[in-house]
């Protein structure tokens, strides 16, 4: 889930920091620089890791700053494709399910990786699974007895395996116009998404498959 990346980059101390030791202050400005950012093909960063070189700080003229180039470890957010996760349900509708591990919100499964036969219920706002069911089409799947339904509510805890992240780079500027027509400017998208899958067994909110764990005791009499 977490990953260590070896960033270059070149980081300003302001002279109110001179009397901080180099190493502490420069970790300080990389973390606030780089803390919560996506970087393109890279991942979410979280923090410094730590510093793997640091040249001397060189003044500029015109900011009185001290100018350093560093080589640093940062502690990345990015699951690796098939790995297995945790996260919570923070939404549902047609498309699919919207998923949170906290502090990173744009993880999602749409319906192609949804179990089946599978139907989202708009009075519940949630999809459900009916197991063992031969209904084909969301008309059928919605005439079923509640009963029967396995639920994905918002809120509860699902295990998701990775499928694909995608990054997308959002450039600023005004909407584009063509022929004279201003041209309505596009929703904007995340930086960083996941799409996930839930669609195989051991998969989807944990309380389904307590039932199915071996019994740790039975193992130990074995």
């Amino acid at each position: 889930m977490f990953v260590l990346s070896i960033i270059k980059d070149t980081i300003a101390i302001l002279p109110a920091n001179f009397g901080v030791p180099p190493a502490q202050a420069l970790i300080s400005e990389i973390n606030k620089k780089y803390a919560n950012r996506v970087l393109h093909d890279v991942g979410l960063c979280i923090c410094t890791f730590d510093l793997v070189e640091a040249g001397e700080g060189k003044v500029r003229y015109g900011d009185g700053c001290l100018w350093y180039k560093v080589r640093f470890r940062m502690v990345v957010f990015r699951p690796f494709a098939s790995e297995v996760i945790l996260a919570k349900v923070k939404s549902s509708d047609e498309d699919g399910i919207r998923l949170s591990v906290g502090f990173f919100d744009d993880i999602y499964v749409p319906l192609a990786y949804l179990p089946q036969p599978s139907a989202f219920d708009p009075n519940e706002r949630a999809h459900f699974w009916l197991p063992d069911s031969e209904a084909t089409t969301a008309h059928e799947l919605l005439e079923s007895a509640t009963a029967d339904r396995m639920y994905i509510d918002q809120g509860e805890v699902v295990r998701v395996r990775i499928e694909a992240d995608e990054f997308y780079d959002d450039e600023p500027g005004p909407p584009k116009a063509s022929e004279g027509i201003a041209v309505k400017r596009e929703a904007r998208r995340a930086p960083y998404s996941m799409i996930c899958s839930i669609a195989e067994q051991g998969l989807g909110p944990v309380p389904w498959w307590k039932s199915a764990q071996p019994d740790g005791d039975a193992m130990e009499a074995e």
